[in-house]
């Protein structure tokens, strides 16, 4: 699935993508980022705060073929599974709320980038079909946003919110 096969000046671009409990939004742009293009960037996802991977979403991209099953949910502080520099190259909030609660507080006051992809709790779903559909729409939209941004990274300086 990868579409890239190495970087252009031969060092990856460092990313963190971020969601208020590093369990929606951020898993799916740091899998998708991942499986796109693995030689162009080091990715990864956390949140203020973790809690576990949405099961549902889970369910729903493994029955589309994408398996989430071995990612974690981190927060900010977990050393295990984030680089212990901190020093990304971008900050990606994935969605709007907690872009405008703490991006200003962050540690990562350059090259933050805010793209909205929403959230569970903004779904209208009213039984699990729609639920199911709001998900796989969600993996679309993101899945769509890192073909067409991170294909170069010289998209990303374009999209720097602050």
């Amino acid at each position: 699935m990868a579409i890239v096969s190495r970087s252009k000046n031969g060092k990856k671009i460092k990313l963190l993508f971020v969601d208020e409990l590093n369990n929606e939004s951020s898993q799916l742009a740091e899998y998708f980022t991942r499986q796109l293009y693995p030689d162009l960037y080091d990715v990864y996802s956390a949140g203020p705060k973790h809690d576990i991977i949405d099961c549902d979403l889970l369910s729903v991209m493994y029955c589309r073929g994408d398996d989430l099953r071995n990612m974690i949910s981190k927060d900010f502080d977990n050393m295990e599974h984030l680089p212990k520099d901190g020093d990304y190259d971008f900050i990606i909030w994935t969605e709007k709320g907690i872009y405008d609660r703490i991006a200003h507080k962050s540690p990562w006051q350059n090259k933050q980038c805010l793209v909205d992809f929403g959230c569970r709790e903004k779904f209208n779903a009213t039984d699990d079909a729609e639920l199911a559909e709001c998900f796989q729409d969600m993996a679309d939209k993101i899945m769509m946003w890192v073909k067409e941004n991170l294909k170069d990274p010289e998209n990303l300086k374009n999209l720097v919110s602050q």
